[in-house]
């Protein structure tokens, strides 16, 4: 296992949640939430974070739907993790593309299941979420020994492996 703090992103329409690990890779847990401001708000608020908690990756959840294909969502998503990508390429930063199915409904379950209403958890819904998605990440690192999910390539660089785990 890699040693370093890495984030995880939830990427929304209104919201992009953040979590960090442990510099050991064991544990996520939330970060914020940042507001999807146009243009490009979020990715200097998350490059700030990578900055300030010396991050060594970036992991942004790929949202398919549960047969595995593309949504609307999945390419805003791509589109987002392409922005961070280029912007944290000068501090030799790997973004990565991890399929997220069904992380916003474990955050919401995880959440009922510690007593909050929904009403009380949209503030953190977002953040929660990217805890499963990174989570979900390390554990797919720690038992497989491997990066999860594929690299973001920027526009120079060359494409290949554009799958997600």
């Amino acid at each position: 296992m890699r040693t370093g703090v890495r984030l995880g992103i939830d990427v929304g329409k209104a919201r992009v949640g953040v979590a960090q690990s442990d510099p050991h890779g064991m544990l996520a847990t939330p970060v914020e939430t940042v507001p999807r401001e146009r243009p490009g708000g979020s990715i200097v608020r998350i490059t700030e974070l990578v900055r300030e908690l010396e991050a060594i990756e970036v992991i942004v959840g790929l949202p398919l739907n549960l047969r595995g294909e593309h949504t609307p969502s999945t390419d805003d998503a791509r589109e987002f993790a392409q922005e961070l990508a280029v912007e944290l390429a000068p501090l030799n930063i790997a973004v990565r593309l991890v399929d997220e199915r069904l992380s916003t409904v474990s955050a919401h379950s995880q959440l009922r299941q510690a007593g909050k209403r929904s009403k009380q958890s949209r503030s953190i819904i977002d953040q929660a979420a990217a805890v499963v998605i990174l989570q979900h990440a390390l554990d797919i690192e720690r038992s497989r020994g491997e990066a999860a999910g594929s690299v973001v390539e920027t526009k120079n660089e060359t494409t290949e492996g554009n799958t997600a785990e």
